[in-house]
């Protein structure tokens, strides 16, 4: 078998169909045989091994949820059998180190530590951190193998294994379904959305090869990252995983005292050696958090290079399960959260707009069947992992569960998005900007920063004023334009890299949610 099958792990149910594959001497049939726990033989099916990298795949029929089953896979009269697999559903969850912090660094970490025992059902797998300039065939290491959760695995060191993102959004999925839930674990700290894409993304955004090797801020492909730069970031990390900032990081926040963790920056090599590899897997999802790099490098090319990530990952997950993975598989991703307080930089809020396309909710037509977990209004000054890593990421994932009911599984009454503004009306003679919104308001806050106008007389460079909120409706937000005396050309709400306290932006709706920033 593959790398990542193995005891434990969980296939994906039906209507899909799990696609199982390993490696063989060229032209033997392999025999791949289900069975249940008193050893009845429920499927049998034979695949040829073919070359040149003598593999071998085949599809098993889709399979109500449950277990335990064995899997056994015989090649003349060598066999290996896997035990206690169960069909659920698999999620794929990627990122950078936010998605890479684990159970041990989150609030509560001793809570939801000691709560693993409960939830044998969720399995948990994660890759090990590799790179290759080579797409491979499959994963070069393996951190977790398929395992069911323990306080030791799921909290076994800081940005290791395993994912407290990943975690939470499949043990509540697990509570809400009552489907068994397989994770998967492939992320690595301070890695640009560049290093995750496959060629042809980076070639339908215009990052053409010879433009690669200068737009690089430092050279992550060297031996190791740049360690040189690590400042005594690398608190009781593995070497592999220490931040190495891009040099423009080093000199603007020098004072922040944990970096973030920085993997490689080169283009595609991550896509080769860990997504990849992972192809053939039949999916049910995909959880993303990832973006802080990308406030620092190709920020403007993100609203091309996320749709079109989302797409090609798709189709390649697609075909590479023989179509047994949705065409539109569930993308649901986390919105960034903050970093530093009171930073002029805009570069933040511009990557928060850029990772909808510029539309500022999802779904939308350029990111459909997606779903987004704001986290603006979740950051955390003092995390001890630097306040670029907020340790709330229990709220996190429930967002995300909100959305991954709603597009994955249909939920069509569950409300899973903050309230977004559906148009605005100016009363000119009051000097006043009425905005109407999709859903009912909480005003948590009234404050006179978070919302802008454009009061220039030509749109580019805009001038932004603060608008101060007037009053709130229902549905309705009356800004007043006390510094607008010409024409009102954009307006903006949340548009700052900490545009509020710890959950206390102004605009929620009744069940909790954000409403997002826009422009």
């Amino acid at each position: 078998f593959a790398s990542y099958y193995g005891d434990h792990m969980v296939l994906q149910k039906k209507p899909s169909g799990a696609v199982v594959w390993g490696h063989g001497e060229l032209g033997a049939v392999v025999t791949v045989t289900l069975s249940g726990a008193s050893g009845l033989i429920i499927m049998e099916k034979t695949a040829q091994v073919k070359g040149p990298s003598g593999t071998w795949t085949t599809v098993l029929d889709p399979m109500d949820q449950g277990g335990p089953y064995a899997l056994m896979a015989e090649q003349g009269l060598e066999n290996v059998t896997l035990r206690d697999i169960y069909f659920g559903d698999v999620w794929l969850c990627s990122g950078q180190s936010n998605m890479a912090m684990t159970v041990l660094q989150v609030a509560n970490a001793s809570q939801e530590l000691a709560t693993a025992a409960h939830y044998p059902y969720v399995r948990i797998f994660a890759a090990a951190p590799a790179r290759s300039d080579v797409e491979l065939e499959d994963l070069e290491q393996i951190d977790l193998p398929w395992s069911i959760p323990t306080a030791e695995n799921l909290g076994h060191g800081n940005f290791t294994y395993f994912s407290a993102v990943c975690w939470l959004l499949g043990r509540s999925l697990y509570e809400a379904l009552g489907s068994p839930i397989g994770l998967v674990e492939v992320a690595w700290g301070g890695t640009p959305i560049e290093a995750w894409s496959s060629r042809r993304v980076l070639q339908a955004c215009g990052l053409s090869e010879d433009t690669r090797r200068h737009i690089w801020v430092g050279k992550g492909g060297m031996e190791g990252p740049q360690i040189s730069l690590c400042h005594g970031a690398c608190f009781n990390l593995k070497p592999a995983l220490c931040f190495a900032p891009p040099l423009n990081l080093v000199l603007s926040s020098s004072t922040s005292p944990h970096q973030h963790l920085s993997g490689p920056q080169i283009p595609s090599v991550l896509w080769n050696a860990m997504i990849h590899p992972l192809l053939n897997m039949t999916l049910q999802g995909v959880a993303w958090y990832q973006g802080e790099a990308n406030a620092f490098l190709n920020t403007d090319q993100y609203n091309c290079t996320f749709p079109a990530l989302i797409m090609d990952w798709r189709q390649a997950f697609h075909t590479g399960s023989a179509g047994q993975t949705e065409p539109l598989l569930p993308f649901g991703f986390v919105q960034l959260s903050t970093y530093r307080r009171r930073s002029a930089d805009d570069s933040f809020a511009r990557l928060r707009w850029h990772q909808t396309a510029d539309l500022g909710v999802v779904p939308n037509a350029r990111m459909p069947s997606t779903f987004m977990a704001v986290a603006m209004d979740l950051g955390d000054e003092h995390s001890p992992y630097g306040s670029i890593h907020p340790r709330d990421k229990q709220n996190v994932a429930h967002r995300l569960l909100l959305g991954a009911r709603a597009v994955a599984y249909g939920d069509k009454d569950l409300v899973f998005q903050g309230p977004y503004p559906t148009h605005a009306i100016l009363e000119v003679t009051r000097g006043l900007l009425n905005v109407t919104y999709s859903q009912e308001l909480i005003c948590h806050q009234r404050d006179a920063q978070a919302f802008e106008v454009c009061c220039s007389s030509q749109a580019f460079p805009c001038q932004w004023l603060p608008a101060p909120v007037v009053a709130v409706g229902s549905h309705t937000v009356t800004l007043a334009l006390n510094g607008c005396r010409t024409l009102v050309l954009g307006l903006r709400y949340a548009w700052a890299e900490w545009p509020c306290e710890y959950q206390a932006c102004p605009l929620y709706n009744p069940q909790g949610l954000p409403a997002p920033p826009f422009l």
